[in-house]
C-alpha cells in the first residue's frame, strides 16, 4: 500500500504511526495509526467534528451573559485542535480508501 504521509513521505513500516498536523513539536507524541481500519478513522474523525460541532451550537444559543464568560482565544484553540484531528483522520480515511478502489 503506497500511502503519502503528511510529510510528503511514503508511510512504510518504519513510519506506520503518523504525527498529527496541529502540534509543531521535536517528538510528536500524538500520533495516527495509518494502519487502523478505515471505520476507526473514520468513527474517530465524526467524534471530534460533533464535538466541535456542539459547543459551537451551544455557543449561538446561549444568553450573554454566558457569552462573556468565555474566553475567545481558548476556545478557538479548542476548536482548531479537535478540527484538525478530526480532518488529518478523514483524510487519511480518504487516501485508504482510494487505495482500495485502486487495488
Amino acid at each position: 500500500m503506497a500511502l503519502i504521509d503528511t510529510g510528503g513521505s511514503p508511510i512504510t513500516t518504519l513510519n506506520r504511526y503518523m504525527p498529527i498536523t496541529g502540534h509543531d513539536c521535536n517528538i510528536p507524541s500524538l500520533l495516527i495509526d495509518t494502519q487502523a481500519p478505515i471505520d476507526v478513522l473514520h468513527d474517530a474523525a465524526a467524534y471530534r467534528i460533533r464535538a466541535v460541532t456542539q459547543l459551537l451550537e451551544n455557543l449561538s444559543v446561549s444568553d450573554e451573559a454566558a457569552e462573556g464568560a468565555v474566553v475567545l482565544q481558548e476556545l478557538s484553540l479548542v476548536c482548531s485542535i479537535l478540527l484538525r484531528d478530526g480532518c488529518d483522520l478523514m483524510d487519511l480515511a480518504g487516501r485508504l480508501m482510494q487505495d482500495q478502489l485502486a487495488a
